[in-house]
């Protein structure tokens, strides 16, 4: 297994690289190797363009994982009766489950497609970037098709006085080596820390309140752990990212909440069952969300007219 995990791992590093450099050298032409503010901006930019390609590569990936998602909202009342149907017969429930996601065309799985995509992505330039060390041997540095010029550059990059190799938990040794203050890198990082938790969660609540909270009790311990799980561990984990994978990740949460808003106004979720609703929870009609239904317009008594008395208009045809 590791036999074939490694050259898959460095195929990844390579493309990760090749997309990375390829962009720093289109900025390059722009800024030069210049600094302003503190800040390698053809290098920074390198990776916020990183993150748009791939992010425009895995865009039909992502509608076809919004289509799926919608296939399974509407199958939801029919997969409910097989949960109650077969409750005691767990085997037969999961053939019949299978056989309706096949005739139905939909598939559970493709929701978790577009994230698992970007896993390699993520992990290839976090190994990318905490490569970048001015201590690496020549050797080494021309590891995923880098030149020495091009490693020494990336090494030396900054945001706003931050190498983006460091880390809010990078040690004074490795700091030095950096030329990096500590005092800036943490700032720096605990600001962009704070900004990847708050994107997280913001385009965890987007989805979930455009697409609503599932009936499945399963699902909705998913939906709970996307919404406050993930945002809690990036707490913990970001603290040993550097900076540069920091900006890819607040970078593709920023391109996830614009990339929702269209998806999910062209590919609007199906209506709930039972009384029409708005996206807050209102009722259509405009009335609270417990309130009895209103009368059609049609059937109301207009203004001015006599009020009617049922009662008594039965009684006087007796």
């Amino acid at each position: 297994m590791s036999t074939l995990f490694s050259p898959l791992m460095a195929l990844i590093y390579g493309g990760i690289s090749a997309i990375l450099l390829f962009w720093h050298a289109a900025w390059d032409r722009l800024f030069g190797d210049a600094a302003a503010l503190g800040t390698s901006w053809s290098w920074v930019l390198g990776i916020v363009f990183l993150v748009l390609t791939v992010r425009g590569v895995l865009f039909p990936v992502f509608v076809k994982q919004i289509k799926s998602q919608r296939a399974m909202q509407a199958l939801q009342p029919r997969i409910k009766e097989l949960q109650e149907k077969h409750k005691d017969d767990r085997e037969t429930m999961q053939k019949e489950l299978v056989e309706l996601y096949r005739t139905e065309k939909a598939n559970p799985l493709m929701g978790c497609l577009p994230m698992l995509v970007q896993i390699p992505v993520f992990l290839g330039l976090f190994h990318v970037l905490r490569h970048l060390k001015p201590t690496m041997p020549e050797h080494m540095k021309t590891l995923y098709g880098w030149s020495v010029a091009q490693f020494d550059s990336a090494s030396s990059a900054q945001l706003f006085g931050a190498p983006i190799a460091a880390s809010f938990r990078s040690t004074a040794q490795e700091l030095s080596l950096l030329g990096a203050d500590g005092v800036t890198v943490k700032i720096v990082a605990a600001i962009l820390i704070v900004a990847m938790i708050a994107t997280t969660y913001l385009s965890s609540r987007q989805m979930i309140l455009r697409t609503g909270w599932s009936d499945d009790p399963q699902q909705k311990m998913v939906q709970r752990l996307m919404l406050y799980g993930i945002p809690f561990s990036l707490l913990v984990s970001g603290l040993i990212f550097p900076i540069g994978v920091i900006i890819y990740w607040v970078t593709t949460n920023l391109f996830s909440l614009g990339q929702q808003t269209w998806v999910l106004r062209k590919y609007p979720p199906p209506p709930t069952n039972g009384a029409a609703r708005t996206n807050g929870g209102a009722r259509a009609d405009g009335a609270s969300p417990g309130a009895a239904p209103r009368a059609p317009k049609s059937l109301a008594p207009r203004v001015g007219a006599k009020p009617s008395n049922p009662g008594k208009g039965r009684g006087a045809q007796r």
